[in-house]
């Protein structure tokens, strides 16, 4: 409805996850990241915000916090289990910003964060995904972090 403000679904947690993302790919994209800084900007000016009309959930900040400092730090680590989920003809460097960004903030999840249950980290990720992409990319999110979950929960 013109002039209204939508609110947007979903609880603290996904709005947490949803900026995660959102975060990690603009570190990976910058020339200079600076992981507190980024964070800081997102607390203060994006999660909970009002953006184009849409009200967005207020995110849980400690969860947010934890996914982007922890994923940009384990990174390589991360990378290196990414890389060895995806098909041979497949390599790391061909994947889209975003979808990286969603895959190192699900495995960070996965090896991370035990307190979360597998089938939540992948199910939240797949709902990044389609907040972003069509259904194949979603797919191909789901496929992927279910090999990872596979290794990191094992």
């Amino acid at each position: 409805m013109a002039g209204q403000t939508q609110k947007k679904p979903g609880g603290p947690r996904s709005a947490a996850r949803l900026g995660a993302v959102q975060a990690l790919y603009q570190l990976g994209v910058s020339d200079d990241p600076k992981v507190p800084l980024v964070i800081e900007e997102f607390i203060r000016h994006r999660l909970g915000a009002e953006i184009e009309g849409d009200q967005y959930v207020e995110a849980d900040t400690e969860l947010f916090g934890d996914i982007v400092k922890g994923a940009w730090e384990r990174r390589a680590d991360l990378d290196e289990a990414i890389r060895g989920c995806l098909a041979a003809d497949w390599p790391l460097e061909r994947l889209e910003s975003i979808i990286h960004a969603i895959f190192r903030a699900g495995a960070y999840e996965l090896s991370a964060r035990p307190d979360v249950p597998t089938a939540v980290v992948i199910n939240e990720y797949v709902d990044v995904a389609h907040a972003f992409y069509e259904r194949t990319e979603a797919a191909f999110v789901n496929g992927v972090l279910d090999k990872l979950a596979r290794t990191a929960r094992s």
